[in-house]
C-alpha cells in the first residue's frame, strides 16, 4: 500500500479535478465514495483503478481488491475529495465504459432531466426494474456527477448506461421494431390503456418541460399517468418508476 500524506501532492490534485465533468470526459474515469458504492464497484473488478482510504477508516476486512492499488491517506486529504456532510473516508477511482447493447429488449430514454437525485434514481430504478440500458441525451446532468452516483447507489455497476443521440436511438429502436413510449400530457393516452409486450422502450423527459416535441413526434405512442388529487404533476422519477414497472408486467 502506498502512503500520502500531503494534500500538495499531485495524485491528490489529481482525484479533486475528477469532482469537475470537464475532467471525467478528458481522462475517461470517475471517483465514487463510500463503502456500499466502492463495495459494488469492486464487483466490477476491471473497472476499478484504485482505492483511496483514510488512515482513519480502513478496509473492510470481508473485502477482496485484488491487485487493485491502495493508497492510504491523512482524514485530511480524504476530506477534501468528499462533497458530503459526513465523508466515510473511502473512495475509488473507476473507468467510464461505454458499453454495447446488442441483445437489448427494453430501454430507458432520458431527456434533459437536470437534477442529479432525479437522474440518479431513475438509472437505480431502471436496475431494479431489470431494464436492459440506460441512454442518456444531450442536456442532462453527467451520468457521472457525484451526487447522481449516490442517488443510483451502484446501479452504474449494474447495466448500460450510455450517453448518446435520442434521435438517432429512437430510429435505431424503430428499425428493431421496438416500440418507444413518450410521456406527454398532451395527445396522450393513458398508460394503463396500452398492451404490453416484451420489447419496449420508455422515453421521460426534463423537470419542467417534459420530453421535447421533437422527439415526441417520432414515439410510437405518448403515455400519460392520471392524477387523482390536487397535484399538478408527477415527480420525474417517480413517474418513471410507474412506468417502468407497468410496462415490464
Amino acid at each position: 500500500m502506498k502512503h500520502i500524506e500531503s494534500i500538495q501532492n499531485p495524485k491528490v490534485k489529481q482525484w479533486k479535478k475528477l469532482l469537475t465533468k470537464k475532467e471525467r470526459d478528458k481522462s475517461g474515469t470517475f471517483l465514487v465514495e463510500g463503502f456500499h458504492l466502492v463495495e459494488e464497484a469492486l464487483k466490477q473488478s476491471d473497472r476499478v483503478m484504485e482505492i483511496i482510504v483514510s488512515d482513519k477508516s480502513g478496509l473492510p476486512p470481508r473485502w477482496d481488491s485484488g491487485e487493485t492499488p491502495v493508497t492510504i491517506v491523512t482524514e485530511e486529504i480524504s476530506n477534501s475529495l468528499s462533497d458530503t456532510e459526513a465523508p466515510q473516508g473511502i473512495y475509488a477511482v473507476c473507468r467510464q465504459v461505454q458499453l454495447e447493447v446488442p441483445d437489448a429488449k427494453t430501454y430507458l430514454l432520458i431527456d434533459a432531466v437536470q437534477d442529479p437525485g432525479n437522474l440518479g434514481t431513475m438509472i437505480r430504478t431502471a436496475d431494479a426494474a431489470g431494464i436492459d440500458a440506460v441512454v442518456v441525451g444531450k442536456g442532462s446532468v453527467d451520468v457521472y456527477n457525484s451526487k447522481v452516483l449516490r442517488s443510483a447507489q451502484g446501479s452504474h455497476f449494474h447495466l448500460p448506461i450510455i450517453r448518446g443521440d435520442l434521435h438517432e436511438w429512437i430510429e435505431k429502436l424503430h428499425e428493431k421494431n421496438i416500440s418507444v413510449y413518450g410521456t406527454a400530457l398532451e395527445g396522450a393516452s393513458a398508460y394503463t390503456d396500452i398492451s404490453t409486450a416484451e420489447s419496449y422502450a420508455l422515453l421521460v423527459g426534463n423537470e419542467g418541460n417534459g420530453v421535447s416535441k421533437e422527439l415526441l413526434a417520432k414515439t410510437t405512442a405518448n403515455l400519460y399517468i392520471p392524477i387523482y388529487g390536487k397535484s399538478e404533476s408527477l415527480n420525474v422519477a417517480v413517474a418513471t418508476g410507474i412506468l417502468l414497472y407497468f410496462l415490464k408486467k
